[in-house]
């Protein structure tokens, strides 16, 4: 019972500290706007809607029943359409990286062989990627979904690998010790000792994931909070411009609780995630 309670008001006081810094920011932006501010950068607030506005267009985005244009009611449509891609992304990425990334990490072979290619391709950003991505793959869903992959995969690859090598040397030892296998020793002790870099590893991939909708839904997608946010540039609407991206940010924050919930919920009481 007391540690339900203490739970309970950690909770409060996270979201009491938490509210301060966007209450300043909607406070700034409302002021911004009226005085029409110039920020550094060249940032002119008198271009940027009202926060009133935008909490309008938002409630016509989701509910409908103000605006009645093309928008109005649509905000799930575009955010499941969107939330698929991104999904499909990140788990094709995760597939491919956290195998990869222990067989780099626990392999010196493997790393030798793969390291030199990873270095070269990882720096090269997602934008460089779309004029190819677009002729051999095509407009659509396909080419968003492999955009969200190529964006996700270094990361949590990369995550992968560091966490391996930071597992205690002393456990695989013990695991071989007792005749454990090498299959045993990675699927055993290597994976669920690198488990914490692993988790944050898929946090920032699926963070990308998300970062990189906008640009994937700008050819050839209709629905999705990308296609979106595009549209609304070209109808220089930016109060659903600003509308999108909220969207994104809260669909970025709630898929990043909930993939630690899962593995909290997953691991029980194993303090391997934080």
């Amino acid at each position: 019972m007391a540690t339900t309670r203490g739970r309970a008001g950690g909770t409060l006081n996270r979201v009491l500290l938490a509210l301060p810094v966007p209450i300043a920011i909607l406070l700034l932006w409302h002021f911004g706007v009226q005085q029409q501010w110039v920020l550094p950068f060249g940032i002119k607030m008198g271009y940027v809607p009202e926060p009133g506005r935008v909490a309008e267009v938002f409630w016509d985005f989701w509910f409908g029943g103000i605006l009645d244009d093309a928008f109005s009611g649509t905000a799930l449509d575009h955010l499941l359409a969107s939330t698929a891609r991104v999904l499909a992304g990140f788990g094709l990425a995760a597939l491919f990286a956290i195998p990869i990334g222990v067989l780099m990490g626990r392999f010196w072979v493997v790393d030798a062989a793969l390291d030199p290619t990873v270095s070269i391709v990882r720096p090269i950003p997602a934008t460089a990627w779309v004029p190819l991505v677009l002729l051999i793959i095509g407009f659509g869903n396909q080419a968003t979904i492999f955009l969200i992959m190529l964006s996700a995969f270094f990361p949590i690859l990369i995550n992968t690998i560091s966490a391996v090598r930071q597992v205690p040397p002393r456990l695989v030892e013990a695991a071989q010790m007792l005749g454990t296998s090498r299959a045993g020793v990675l699927l055993k002790v290597v994976v669920p000792a690198a488990t914490p870099g692993i988790v944050s590893g898929l946090r920032i991939g699926l963070g990308l994931g998300w970062v990189i909708l906008v640009l994937g839904e700008a050819n050839g997608i209709d629905t999705g909070l990308g296609a979106v946010i595009n549209l609304a540039r070209e109808l220089v609407r930016t109060d659903l411009v600003v509308v999108g991206m909220i969207c994104i940010g809260l669909a970025g924050f709630v898929s990043d609780r909930l993939l630690v919930g899962l593995f909290k919920v997953g691991l029980g009481r194993r303090p391997l995630v934080g």
